[in-house]
C-alpha cells in the first residue's frame, strides 16, 4: 500500500492493498513510447493533444505484430494500458478540478484500485512487421505497459441515448 503518501482533505484510503488481491493473470502485449514522464507530463489526453502529442506510439512485444493485421493509418483504436506507477489506495478522491469528493468510478483518475487506463488514439504510422504503431497522442509515461489493443467502432463505442 502508498504508506506515507500525501492525502487531500477528505479522501478515504482503502484498508487493503488491492495488488494483494490478484485474482487474474495479464499479459502486457507491448509498451507505450512516449516523451512524459513523473512531474513531465500532460494530465489528460486532450492536454497531450493539445502539446503535440508527446511522440507517441506503441511498441509491441515479439510474436505480437501480426495482430495489427487489419489495421490501417488513419483508424481509431482502444488502447488499454497499465498505469504502473500510479498509486491504487485510494477509494475516494478529492480532485483539483472540482470541489466535491468522488469516487474512484466518477473519475479518470490514474489512482484506482486497478490501474487500468483506455484511450481512443488514431493510428499515424504502422509498422505491421515490427509491430510499431504510431499514435496521434498519450498521456501516459514513456515505458507504460499496454494490456490490449481494439478497434474503436462508432455504431459499438458511442452509445444510444434512447
Amino acid at each position: 500500500m502508498a504508506e506515507g503518501r500525501d492525502i487531500r482533505e477528505g479522501e478515504i484510503r482503502l484498508g487493503f492493498d488491492p495488488a494483494e488481491r490478484t485474482e487474474a493473470g495479464v499479459t502486457f502485449i507491448g509498451h507505450i513510447r512516449s516523451d512524459w514522464s513523473r512531474g513531465n507530463s500532460p494530465r489528460n489526453i486532450t492536454q497531450a493533444r493539445e502539446t503535440g502529442g508527446g511522440n507517441a506510439r506503441i511498441e509491441l512485444a515479439p510474436g505480437y505484430a501480426a495482430g495489427l493485421q487489419g489495421l490501417d493509418v488513419g483508424r481509431p483504436i482502444w488502447v488499454l494500458y497499465w498505469m504502473d506507477r500510479g498509486r491504487r489506495d485510494l477509494i475516494v478522491q478529492a480532485p483539483r478540478h472540482s470541489p466535491e469528493l468522488r469516487g474512484v468510478f466518477a473519475l479518470r483518475s490514474p489512482v484506482r484500485p486497478n490501474p487500468v487506463a483506455m484511450a481512443a488514439v488514431i493510428i499515424t504510422s504502422i509498422d505491421h512487421e515490427s509491430g510499431v504503431i504510431g499514435i496521434d497522442a498519450t498521456d501516459a509515461f514513456d515505458r507504460t505497459p499496454v494490456v490490449d489493443i481494439k478497434p474503436w467502432m462508432a455504431g459499438i463505442d458511442v452509445p444510444s441515448t434512447g
